[in-house]
């Protein structure tokens, strides 16, 4: 039978002659298969999967040199284009869309021998908590099936959790790679802005958005990070930073760290009791073993979400002002209305609540009679953390933060109150707003059953260093559920 730890050993079993990139791909599918009621996948490439797998198979068997990720199982998120390959953003608006070109994450991908298995379940045009607001119904926790996988890449992490796939990608524009990761107990990067090129990704908010990576361990992510990264001509966002050997990830030298965390964030009456108590206890014995951890005064946390959420329904409402029917995706068929009509039933058909929501939020704070008293604000508070953010790493290496206030909640509990679920982003949206590396790694379980993990925050573009921090600490500190 196929078993799967890392790409490493994969990697060995491969050219042992042990296991097949067809044997592995099979299993998944099986696993799919038997597990389709959780709702991770929209769109499943069974028949070419296997074909690409025989000829991987075929090729290294020849002799031919093997690819970084050579048969590596991959899903994309359904907002990360894939050639010919359908690409809605969990929206009916796209329906019947395919793109004529890869993302670049997705060509990179596929020029190290990567599979692609499928395209995972989202919150719609990723704007969501709960990947309870998709056109293809909700994901389902597969821990817990009646508790919420976490949004918007729910579907990438459940098919990580559900051993679905061995990796797959996300987006995340406010905590949507590390929320998920976190409620479903898996590891979820999301790297520097600009550190993987966004083209192909189906924008939500442009200066936020950044593709993510999940997978059961550290070095996983790793290989699949210094493959993805790096400048791109067709991103003028992308950074020119040279991109590490993020794969060898050699031990940290053995000296003391210099760890802090937001007093407030830990203080905050949000937080769950047993979460604050283990992050609390986890910073002891890092002090224990002559680190210094040491709390650092964070006045602006109640001010991240609203400036959060005015600045990315804000580009929101401009970038899916292109969904008008005219071209491509969803379009009414009335005949004999005016265009202005046509666009309003089109859009009214095509997009689902929360983008409305979100749409008209945006909209509202870029009119004329408020652009000043909150977008013109917002960017001033986000100018604030960013200065904020490097004052701090001019004293610290990292910082801890707990990545979601709960584990994951049920189905249903936040629906009617979307409030209480923009507020559950309150440690995660920190990282877009000021563009920093982050990762959310599954050290803890809860009394409840439900695992929750830890968020370790670097300056920009030290994932190589944040990589090796998290490993360390999973290697050290995860406990078992």
């Amino acid at each position: 039978m196929f078993k799967y730890y890392s790409i490493t050993q994969y990697h060995q079993d491969l050219h042992a002659g042990t296991a097949t990139c067809v044997e592995a791909v099979q299993h998944y599918l099986q696993q799919i298969e038997a597990r389709r009621h959780l709702n991770a996948y929209v769109y499943i490439y069974a028949e070419e999967a296997l074909k690409r797998a025989a000829e991987l198979d075929a090729s290294r068997k020849a002799g031919k040199p093997t690819g970084k990720l050579h048969g590596v199982v991959i899903a994309l998120k359904d907002v990360i284009a894939y050639k010919d390959h359908p690409l809605t953003a969990a929206s009916k608006i796209l329906e019947g869309f395919k793109p004529v070109f890869n993302a670049t994450a997705v060509e990179r991908l596929l020029a190290e021998e990567a599979i692609i298995i499928g395209s995972t379940n989202c919150d719609e045009f990723a704007m969501g908590s709960t990947n309870e607001n998709s056109s293809f119904g909700k994901v389902l926790n597969a821990l817990d099936e009646t508790r919420v996988p976490g949004g918007s890449s729910g579907g990438s992490a459940v098919a990580v959790q559900a051993s679905q796939c061995m990796v797959s990608l996300g987006s995340d524009t406010g905590g949507s790679v590390r929320q998920p990761a976190d409620f479903c107990g898996v590891v979820g990067l999301k790297p520097t802005y600009g550190r993987i090129s966004r083209h192909g990704l189906i924008a939500y908010a442009s200066s936020f958005d950044q593709i993510g990576i999940f997978a059961n361990n550290v070095p996983d992510v790793a290989s699949v990070l210094e493959v993805i990264a790096g400048p791109d001509d067709f991103d003028s966002t992308g950074a020119q930073q040279p991109v590490y050997a993020y794969s060898h990830l050699t031990p940290l030298p053995s000296k003391p760290l210099r760890i802090a965390y937001f007093k407030e964030a830990l203080e905050s009456p949000a937080l769950d009791k047993e979460i604050r108590d283990s992050i609390l206890e986890f910073t002891q014995k890092l002090q224990a073993d002559g680190h210094t951890v040491a709390p650092v005064d964070f006045e602006y946390l109640d001010f991240i979400v609203p400036t959060y959420y005015v600045l990315t329904t804000a580009e929101a409402s401009s970038n899916l002002s292109r969904y008008d029917g005219v071209r491509y995706g969803h379009r009414n068929v009335e005949k004999n209305i005016s265009l202005t009509n046509f666009y309003n039933a089109t859009r009214s058909e095509g997009f689902g609540w929360e983008v409305k929501r979100r749409i008209m939020l945006g909209t509202f704070v870029l009119s004329a009679g408020y652009y000043d008293a909150y977008f013109t604000k917002a960017q001033q508070v986000r100018k604030l953390l960013v200065e904020k953010i490097n004052l701090i790493f001019s004293q610290f290496d990292a910082i801890l933060l707990p990545t979601a206030p709960s584990t994951a909640w049920t189905i249903g509990e936040k629906t009617e109150d979307p409030i209480s679920m923009y507020l559950a982003d309150i440690f995660t949206v920190f990282s877009n707003l000021t563009g920093i590396p982050t990762i959310s790694i599954p050290l803890f379980w809860h009394s409840n059953g439900m695992p929750y993990g830890l968020q370790i925050m670097t300056n920009q573009f030290s994932e190589l260093y944040l990589l090796q921090l998290s490993q360390m600490w999973m290697q050290q500190f995860r406990t078992a559920g």
